[in-house]
């Protein structure tokens, strides 16, 4: 082990000890153990990686599991792959083949449930598309919407009617809204970014985030053709959603950004409000964005648009002004996320500067990482998600149970 990984490993140890035992939720939010942000459903996932990894006992991953699905599991029409059934589906479909057996009666259960889960919220997408509304980010967003039901479905059942209707869904949300739209994309919502009604945002809002923009269905599309699942006007569809994000791509001294977002007037009059990148996460920063266009380029067959991608996440994750606004150590903001898709596009990479960059992340993310420092426990907030990618960087590979399918960076 080279100096940074054995500081990592020692580093990981402590934050597995202190993510050992599951605590009750709060009374009053029972349903938190559901939550692949927030609650045992997440934390889950590192104890499954490091028995599944580093053969550690299978102990604690079941003691997390029972927690996760200790009550009844939720499968209404406001949960996704962040909570509910999704998120305990996703968990389930994350454990190794030595301990499938334990878990295959509520998995087969929990997918049944899923399924009908995904057509029910289709049904009603391609509705409100036909009304002429706008949708909002539990709609189509990686953590409620039909993108992270479909990265589920994508795991879980590639061949299925569920997943290919998601996939068409998606396609039909990259179409320009009907006349009285005035020209804007299909995907934009009817909310401000807080998912509230704002002075500053009047007739919604363009997001460009993976978290909950359109980069979140550029990864699923690309995921899917890359594995030679597609649909109708499914090329067309990234072909749409990149030169939207050509659009609106911002040159700076070190390279090309985007902004978070695009407010009416930003998009009537062509110029985003922001003047500066802001941080280079995963959730809207140009890591997520930069991962979902290398991903097109590869699935597309566009050497060109891939090369772009590729140097735009170099530059970014080079810059000093950017990455001092790289506040904590977490998966979604923070240095654990960004190292894990680093990690991701590198071995993907035709640019051989990103395989370099990824030793230099892994230092500081190490050295960013601080057992209980963060004030959650949870997997894209709090200390299971930096302890996640602790693993990748001790290992020096990619993790064996796929849990960061749910970034769909993989």
């Amino acid at each position: 082990m080279t100096a940074p990984t054995v500081i990592a490993a020692g580093i990981l140890e402590q934050y597995t000890t202190q993510l050992a035992e599951p605590a009750s939720p709060p009374p009053d939010e029972p349903w938190v153990v559901q939550s692949l942000a927030d609650g045992a459903a997440g934390i889950s996932l590192l104890h499954v990686e490091m028995a599944g990894h580093y053969g550690s006992s299978w102990q604690p991953a079941h003691r997390w599991i029972n927690a996760a699905a200790a009550g009844p599991i939720s499968a209404a029409d406001t949960t996704g792959l962040f909570l509910g059934a999704p998120a305990v589906g996703f968990l389930l479909a994350t454990v190794p083949p030595p301990f499938q057996h334990l878990y295959d009666p509520a998995r087969r259960t929990l997918h049944r449930h899923i399924t009908d889960l995904a057509h029910r919220r289709v049904d009603v997408a391609l509705t409100r598309i036909k009304s002429r509304g706008l949708p909002s980010f539990a709609e189509y967003d990686v953590f409620y919407g039909l993108t992270g039901i479909g990265a589920y479905l994508l795991r879980t059942d590639p061949e299925g009617a569920a997943l290919e209707r998601v996939l068409r869904y998606l396609v039909a949300l990259t179409r320009p809204l009907a006349p009285g739209g005035r020209g804007l994309p299909g995907w934009w919502v009817r909310h401000d970014p807080a998912r509230g009604e704002s002075p500053h945002f009047p007739g919604g809002h363009g997001n460009f985030g993976a978290a909950h923009g359109i980069t979140g269905p550029l990864l699923l599309l690309a995921q899917a053709l890359r594995r030679g699942i597609t649909v109708g006007g499914h090329e067309d569809a990234m072909w749409t959603i990149c030169e939207h994000l050509d659009a609106w791509c911002q040159q700076g001294p070190f390279g090309p950004w985007w902004p978070e977002h695009l407010s009416r007037s930003d998009f009537d009059r062509g110029r985003p409000h922001h003047d500066a990148p802001a941080r280079p996460s995963w959730c809207y920063g140009t890591t997520g964005i930069a991962r979902a266009g290398q991903l097109a380029g590869l699935a597309l067959r566009a050497p060109a648009l891939q090369a772009f991608y590729e140097d735009a996440l170099y530059r970014a994750l080079t810059d000093p002004e950017q990455l001092a606004h790289v506040a904590d150590a977490g998966l979604c903001h923070g240095w654990a996320g960004i190292y894990q898709t680093a990690v991701r596009a590198a071995a993907d990479a035709l640019d051989p500067r990103l395989q370099n960059l990824v030793g230099s992340l892994g230092a500081t993310l190490a050295s960013q990482a601080r057992p209980g420092g963060l004030p959650v426990a949870g997997l894209i907030n709090g200390d299971a998600g930096t302890a996640l990618a602790l693993t990748t960087l001790v290992a020096q590979q990619t993790p064996i149970t796929g849990w960061d399918a749910c970034l769909l960076i993989n």
